[in-house]
């Protein structure tokens, strides 16, 4: 059956396209669908390792997956056909989630439930037909596409019987996947900044590529019927959607300042976290969505828990770092054709923990989730590549604390969604799913006065 596959595919091969130079906005409807071959052809005979992998990433879903198909159809498309700042957002959203669709004109796509080829999402083709980026800066889906039979990898010698092959180094530095994870709102903002955070950061001066943790290179073959190397990049793609990727990336210790304290004295407690796994800041890309936050508690000799809140610091816009009864997101009344829409509760996390958030603003200067909507930001409160962040807890113990051993736990947590932007859009709960990064607990003793 392979070989029957692969004789049709030769005997029909796919549309070869001149030279082009276009990319971003300028790429969209210069292609048709047929000048893209399908990832399950890729898949079904010479890459299919490579396919499997990529069928169980982000990749492959980044339209399809339910948030972004209610985030664009239910405010991205409605807010660009009423305001028109906004408008290029109803075909440029497409550019990096269905790019086949946006480089062939069909937009806005027919929704997932159609199951049309926007539903490849970022396939084979995409990646491996780019010959370069338009301009200095990748962002905003600026990547060169040339579909034909020749598909460009990081290999110099390649001989495949199915298609031409070439070597674009490109494919293994990080300024290809800044062309769709930096992004540029039609207000001038850098709301994804991913590869611009890593060109700032530690690891770009060393070498260290997206690719390297993104695609990290394993014994192998790249095809069927391909040679064994041992560096086969992998096609895992694995982020901000993956818990395996997530957990353990920030390092988390508590300690207690003093090693006992009586009811009604005050002890303090230090957190120090440090970010030894991100080449970027975490959270990165659409941080307007994410929350990752700190929750300390402490728990007595009886069993008794005790919520702790974070002391302030001071810094100017602190109040968005702080999980607090506030409501945001006024901004999506435009979209939802909401009258006197008052906002939903912005955080859905316990009153007092401390947040690592960027906070996106609109030209209201109030804090949004919708991304194009974005005109400035608050305090960037992230933690970057290798940073080490220190919050401290100060906390008087109650009159009626049990006396004897006190765990004191720190936790912290990462969500991609807040819990009131899932529920109020209807987004399924698994979007907005608590994911544990890390934890550390201590002890103090409660004594007698």
């Amino acid at each position: 059956m392979k070989k029957i596959f692969l004789l049709l595919f030769l005997m029909n091969p796919i549309l070869v396209i001149s030279q082009n130079t276009k990319g971003g906005d300028d790429a969209k409807g210069i292609f048709k669908y047929e000048n893209f071959q399908k990832p399950d052809e890729c898949g079904s005979s010479c890459h299919v390792d490579f396919y499997a992998q990529w069928k169980q990433m982000m990749m492959s879903k980044c339209y399809t997956h339910e948030w972004d198909e209610i985030e664009y159809f239910k405010l991205a498309v409605p807010h660009a056909e009423k305001e028109t700042k906004v408008a290029g957002v109803k075909a440029g959203c497409n550019g990096c989630h269905a790019p086949v669709s946006f480089m062939s004109g069909d937009v806005p796509p027919p929704k997932p439930s159609f199951n049309s080829r926007a539903n490849e999402s970022v396939s084979c083709d995409v990646c491996h037909t780019v010959t370069g980026f338009a301009g200095d800066i990748p962002y905003n889906f600026n990547f060169i596409s040339n579909p034909g039979n020749i598909k460009y990898g990081n290999r110099k010698e390649a001989n495949s019987p199915a298609h031409e092959t070439s070597n674009n180094p490109l494919l293994s530095k990080a300024e290809f996947c800044g062309t769709c994870h930096n992004e540029k709102s039609p207000f001038g903002a850098w709301v994804k900044a991913t590869h611009l955070e890593w060109k700032d950061g530690p690891y770009s001066k060393e070498g260290v590529q997206c690719q390297n943790c993104h695609m990290p290179r394993s014994p192998g073959v790249s095809s069927a019927m391909g040679e064994h190397h041992e560096d086969v990049a992998q096609h895992l793609f694995h982020g901000a959607h993956d818990p395996g990727k997530v957990r353990g990336t920030i390092e988390l210790r508590i300690h207690p300042e003093m090693p006992d304290a009586a009811p009604g004295e005050q002890a303090k407690f230090t957190v120090v976290l440090f970010n030894q796994k991100t080449g970027h800041k975490f959270p990165t890309g659409s941080a307007e969505e994410r929350m990752l936050w700190l929750h300390v508690t402490a728990v007595d000799s009886k069993g008794k828990e005790y919520h702790l809140v974070v002391d302030k610091k001071g810094f100017p816009g602190e109040e968005y770092t702080i999980a607090a009864d506030v409501l945001a997101y006024q901004d999506m009344d435009v979209p939802l054709g909401l009258k006197d829409f008052k906002g939903i509760q912005r955080d859905g996390i316990p009153f007092g923990d401390r947040i690592f958030r960027m906070p996106y603003l609109d030209p209201q200067g109030r804090m949004t989730i919708q991304q194009w909507n974005t005109a400035s930001f608050g305090p960037d409160y992230r933690i970057g590549p290798r940073e080490a962040k220190t919050e401290t807890f100060t906390w008087v113990l109650p009159d009626d604390v049990a006396i004897g051993p006190m765990t004191v736990k720190a936790v912290l947590n990462y969500q991609k969604l807040p819990s009131p932007v899932a529920e109020f859009l209807g987004v399924p709960k698994d979007e907005a799913e608590i994911i544990e990064v890390n934890n550390h607990q201590t002890f103090i003793e409660v004594v007698d006065d």
